[in-house]
């Protein structure tokens, strides 16, 4: 299994869920991705439900903030590993993006902030302390991509690179190009406009499986949708787009063996 002790600067490094519903939402990934939950309590409050696959932390579900709409969906939020989360926020007003809350530490786990990109995507930052993120990877089950979704692609790239020294460059593709994102040395996401009306700027994140098909269709089964059928992407892998019984949107692909 291939696991991580650290991340460079700028790679994303951990994902979690902001619920509405976190009881509803950890049974439908325990029965979509096979996680395990450990539940934590918050400082200030709730739980904090870390996600465990094959032993190793994944991911996160955790309720919404207090004083959150009742009819406000879940939503995955995406963090980039950063050197000194002070450092890289104090960067942010000055690249046209806007700090959202912090930084403030986590316990001993590490240092976090969250941020605005000039686009309006959000993103948290993530400093590792005892925590780094995510130690299993590149498995079903666990995080593969990060795709930011953005209407100016070019002023959010800009953006990024000051911020947090991510680079991109652009790929060939059938229908045109794409825009794929280093940092660290690693390949580490993408950037593209959105492919349908209403979907909103944001941080979109991609789990592995063995099977699109199979696994959209336990999506279904466990209280999910499917917002967009299972689809090719050549040189990519098969793809399908789901919702969860909470609202949280994200995708799963079976990647291209041959970029494995």
């Amino acid at each position: 299994m291939p696991t991580r002790s650290s991340y460079p600067e700028g790679v994303p490094c951990w994902v979690d869920l902001s619920a509405a519903d976190p009881s509803a939402a950890k049974t439908f990934y325990t029965r979509l991705l096979g996680w395990e939950f450990e539940d934590m309590p918050n400082p200030g409050g709730g739980i904090y439900s870390m996600a465990r696959l094959h032993g190793h932390y994944v991911g996160a579900v955790g309720g919404q903030p207090p004083g959150t709409p009742e009819d406000t969906p879940s939503h995955w939020n995406t963090y980039l590993a950063a050197d000194d989360v002070t450092a890289v926020t104090a960067r942010v007003a000055g690249a046209g993006g806007q700090v959202l809350m912090g930084p403030d530490d986590v316990g001993e786990s590490g240092r976090m902030a969250f941020v605005a990109d000039p686009t309006g995507a959000v993103v948290g930052l993530w400093e590792a302390g005892q925590h780094i993120g995510a130690t299993l990877e590149k498995e079903t089950g666990t995080l593969v991509w990060s795709e930011l979704i953005t209407p100016d692609p070019a002023a959010a790239l800009a953006f990024y690179r000051d911020v947090i020294g991510m680079t991109h460059t652009e790929a060939p593709m059938p229908d045109g190009t794409y825009t794929l994102l280093h940092a660290g040395g690693e390949d580490i996401g993408g950037c593209t406009t959105p492919r349908m009306p209403q979907v909103p700027t944001h941080w979109h994140v991609y789990f592995a499986t063995d099977d699109a098909d199979a696994s959209a269709e336990i999506a279904t089964t466990a209280g999910g949708s499917v917002m967009a059928e299972p689809f090719d992407v050549p040189g990519a892998g098969r793809i399908a787009v789901i919702a969860d019984p909470t609202g949280g949107v994200f995708s799963v692909i079976r990647p291209d063996p041959a970029q494995q």
